[in-house]
């Protein structure tokens, strides 16, 4: 159900972080480091699986929304997840 603005203290804009502003220029990432880094957590944070679950739902979003600005590596195993980072100025 709808909940009017007016019950609300504050409003700020709805900005996320651009890959620049998250990512480290030299490092590659899981969609699990980058949840946790959306949040302003450490990307080894120790967070519950629920939590986790519900961070996953704002990253993957994020990530397909910055593919252009992304780079990908496959798993280097079966048990691994793969990784961004950010793409190299050409």
């Amino acid at each position: 159900m709808p909940v009017p603005k007016s019950e609300f203290d504050r409003l700020p804009p709805c900005d996320f972080y651009t890959p620049e502003e998250l990512l480290e220029a030299d490092q590659m990432y899981t969609v699990y480091e980058i949840a946790r880094l959306l949040q302003g957590l450490e990307p080894d944070a120790e967070i519950d699986e629920g939590t986790e679950d519900v961070l996953l739902d704002w990253a993957i979003p994020w990530i397909m929304t910055n593919a252009d600005d992304l780079v990908v590596a496959e798993p280097r195993s079966d048990d691994e997840p793969g990784y961004y980072g950010l793409k190299e100025d050409e």
